[in-house]
C-alpha cells in the first residue's frame, strides 16, 4: 500500500460535467495530420481521427463502447478496440509529434509534471494497487500515473505519460496477462516522473524549457542530480523540512551549516520582496505576496551536483511577517524571484486544465486491462485535449480580429 496526495474527487467522482467539448473540425484535422504521420497505414490514421472525434463529441464516459455508439455501432466498437488495445502502433512518436505541434502553436513556458490517480472498481486493470489517498481519507484501488504538460499562463496540455507499476505487476504471469513489455522494470513514481520529463525536454527535439514539478515525496537529491546531469533547468517544490546547507554569503555564521528549508528562508525574511501571486482562474483577483531566493547546496557528504552553477531555494509566502509557506529548489539562480514565482504558478494552470479539460475528455476512462491499451488511450485523450484547447484559443483570436 502506498500513500498519495490527490484531490478528493479522485476517490469517487468528477468535479466537472463530461459532455461534448468545444472543438473545431479544422483544428482536429490539423492535429491529426501532425501527430499520426508515424502510422503508416491509412486505416490506422482514420481510426485515430475517429477516436479523437469520439472523445470530443460523446456525452458522458469516454469508453470505447460509448465512442462507437456515436461513430457507428458494434463494428466500429470492434475496430476501435483493436486500434487501442490490440494494435502494434507505437505511442511514443505520436506523443513526440503532439509535443512538437504544441511547442509550435503555444510556445510553452515550462514542462509541468502532474501525478494522476485513477480509481478502479477491481484489481485487474494494469498497474492497479491499493493506495491511501490522504485528501480523500480512504483506501482505494487505483492506477497511479504521472503526466508531463506543456504549459503557459493561459493554457496547458499533456504530452507524455508514465504508468507506475509496482513489483507485483512485473512477475511473469501478470506481465504476460497485461502485455507489459520485457524492458519495463520497477521504478518509483518519482523516477518515472523524471524519466518522462527528460524524454520530453531533452530527447524530443523541442526547444529547451524549464521543468516544474512537485518533488515532495520524491528523493530530492536523486531527482535534482538527474536533471542537472541532463542540463535541464528545473523548479522543484520541496517540503519545509527538506535539509539543505546554506551557501549564501549574506548569512555568514548566523545560521547552522545544515538547516531545514523553512528555517533558511525564515532567516532571509528581511530580503523578502513583493511579487504578484497570479492564479489561472479568470475570476481570481490579482494579489501580492512575498518571495526571496537564497543560495544553498545539498546537505550531507555530497557538496555539489553535476552541472555548472549552484542551487537556489525560493521561499514564497503571503506576507513578510508570516514568512514563506512554499519552498522551491532551483538551478535558475540568476532568474528574478518574481519570474520563478510565475513559473511555480503553472502547476495551478495544469490543475485547472486537468479537471476542466483532460479529465472531461476521458483521460481516466480507459477500461481495458493492457499496458499498451492504457498508453494509447492516454495519448489519444491528450491529443483530444489539445484539439479542444487550440479550438477555444482559435475562436478567441478570431473574435479579437473581428
Amino acid at each position: 500500500m502506498r500513500h498519495v496526495q490527490e484531490t478528493p474527487t479522485t476517490a469517487g467522482g468528477r468535479c466537472h460535467p463530461s459532455g461534448p467539448a468545444p472543438w473545431d473540425e479544422r483544428v482536429l484535422e490539423e492535429v491529426g495530420a501532425a501527430i499520426f504521420t508515424s502510422l503508416r497505414r491509412s486505416d490506422q490514421r482514420k481510426r485515430g481521427a475517429d477516436y479523437l472525434r469520439g472523445l470530443l463529441a460523446v456525452d458522458g464516459r469516454r469508453s470505447i463502447r460509448n465512442l462507437a455508439s456515436l461513430l457507428g455501432g458494434s463494428a466500429t466498437e470492434q475496430s476501435l478496440h483493436h486500434f487501442v488495445c490490440d494494435s502494434t502502433w507505437d505511442w511514443s512518436p505520436v506523443r513526440r509529434a503532439l509535443a512538437c505541434h504544441l511547442a509550435d502553436r503555444m510556445t510553452p513556458s515550462a514542462w509541468v509534471v502532474r501525478p494522476m490517480v485513477i480509481p478502479k472498481a477491481g484489481e485487474n486493470s494494469v498497474g492497479v494497487e491499493r493506495l491511501y489517498v490522504s485528501e480523500a481519507g480512504q483506501l482505494v484501488n487505483a492506477q497511479h500515473a504521472c503526466g508531463v504538460w506543456a504549459a503557459t499562463e493561459d493554457m496547458s496540455a499533456p504530452v507524455n505519460w508514465r504508468l507506475h507499476l509496482a513489483a507485483s505487476w512485473l512477475d511473469d504471469e501478470r506481465r504476460r496477462q497485461a502485455s507489459i513489455p520485457g524492458d519495463v522494470g520497477e521504478s518509483s513514481l518519482g523516477e518515472s516522473a523524471v524519466e518522462a520529463v527528460l524524454e520530453t525536454a531533452r530527447d524530443w527535439g523541442v526547444a529547451l524549457r524549464p521543468v516544474v514539478l512537485d518533488a515532495r515525496g520524491m528523493d530530492v537529491s536523486t531527482t535534482v542530480r538527474r536533471l542537472r546531469r541532463a542540463c535541464v533547468p528545473f523548479l522543484a517544490r520541496v517540503s519545509g523540512s527538506e535539509p539543505l546547507t546554506s551557501a549564501d554569503p549574506a548569512f555568514g555564521a548566523r545560521v547552522p551549516q545544515t538547516w531545514e528549508a523553512a528555517r533558511l528562508t525564515a532567516a532571509a525574511r528581511d530580503r523578502m520582496r513583493p511579487v504578484p501571486l497570479r492564479g489561472p482562474e479568470a475570476s481570481a483577483e490579482p494579489r501580492m505576496g512575498v518571495a526571496a531566493l537564497v543560495r544553498v547546496r545539498p546537505a550531507g557528504p555530497v557538496r555539489r551536483f553535476p552541472g555548472a552553477g549552484g542551487l537556489g531555494l525560493l521561499g514564497v509566502g503571503e506576507t513578510r511577517r508570516q514568512g514563506p509557506d512554499e519552498w522551491w529548489l532551483t538551478d535558475m539562480t540568476s532568474t528574478q524571484p518574481h519570474v520563478l514565482v510565475r513559473l511555480s504558478r503553472l502547476t495551478r494552470r495544469v490543475e485547472l486544465d486537468f479537471y476542466g479539460g483532460a479529465d472531461r475528455l476521458g483521460i481516466r476512462d480507459f477500461t481495458g486491462r493492457s499496458y499498451g491499451g492504457w498508453h494509447r488511450h492516454a495519448t489519444l485523450s491528450s491529443a483530444a485535449h489539445a484539439v479542444s484547447m487550440l479550438s477555444v484559443v482559435g475562436r478567441g483570436a478570431l473574435a479579437e480580429a473581428c
